[in-house]
């Protein structure tokens, strides 16, 4: 069945292996939803060539306005947000893949900036996130105390940058990083997106006190582990209200998106497809 509201028209902004499967399913499924493909960019066009109809590929990113969208998906690097993030919010509604570039404070401000000038919304993927809508909830209600996510992995499967890059695992089991998320995603950008969505799942909390671990596991060659542990301030009984969720998320051998992950993503696009263009970040 057909959506009954627009976006109708999307771009896709990345082609690595989230980007294929978005792509896969705009093709196969999106007609019967109401929804049409109408470009791929990829910052190494080459990688298009074969699988991505040539009317489809665009080669200019800065181009994307001649295509008319109504939302463009970023799946690329968080520094296609931070360099056009704002300036895609000119022509669409925008739903980002890599929140962790809202740790940059500049960026965020200049997307909620550009989001209200053109009345177009910033659309945030929860991807690996789960419970996403309980921590909103709980947050506004005044509710929330701590959250804490933790990622663990096998080290095939980071793409690290700064001092993150040069440490080497001691044991089987190592944390990398344990602290502030802000601090954690200039540094694993591609690997910090979970605790990017729940730092702005949480706004009360938000980037600087929201807690993110990234742990090297060498036994985990094929999953992804997030944990995500939550409290509320002390009842009458002096007892706290604590949530910890597991979720072990199948992931190809050296991947950063975990299989579990590409489902979820495909669901925020149809999710945000349904929802009004109402300036702000919202978690989709």
């Amino acid at each position: 069945m057909a959506l009954d509201r627009v976006p109708r028209k999307v771009g896709i902004v990345g082609y690595g292996r989230l980007g294929q499967s978005l792509v896969s399913h705009l093709l196969t499924q999106g007609p019967e939803l109401g929804l049409e493909l109408v470009f791929v960019w990829n910052r190494d066009a080459g990688r298009m060539a074969g699988s991505v109809p040539p009317s489809l590929q665009l080669q200019n990113l800065a181009a994307l306005g001649e295509r008319h969208p109504d939302l463009v998906v970023e799946v690329a690097h968080p520094k296609i947000i931070q360099e056009s993030g704002a300036e895609i919010l000119r022509y669409a509604n925008l739903l980002v893949g890599s929140p962790s570039a809202l740790a940059d404070q500049t960026t965020e401000r200049q997307l909620l900036e550009a989001s209200h000038q053109w009345g177009h919304a910033v659309f945030v993927a929860r991807g690996a996130l789960w419970g996403a809508e309980d921590i909103s909830r709980l947050d506004e209600a005044g509710g929330l105390q701590s959250l804490r996510v933790s990622m663990a992995t096998h080290p095939d499967g980071f793409r690290l940058e700064g001092p993150l890059a040069t440490m080497r695992s001691t044991g089987p089991r190592a944390v990398l990083y344990e602290g502030p998320v802000r601090g954690l995603c200039p540094h694993a950008p591609r690997n910090s997106n979970t605790m990017a969505a729940a730092a702005l799942a949480a706004p009360s909390l938000g980037f600087d006190r929201v807690i993110g671990v990234l742990v090297a596991d060498f036994s985990l060659k094929n999953m992804h582990v997030v944990d995500v542990e939550l409290s509320g301030p002390p009842g009458p009984t002096g007892r706290s209200f604590t949530v910890h969720t597991h979720r072990e998320n199948p992931a190809e051998p050296g991947a950063v998106t975990g299989s579990a992950t590409v489902t979820t993503f495909w669901r925020s696009l149809v999710g945000c497809c349904q929802l009004p263009s109402k300036p702000g970040i919202h978690l989709c």
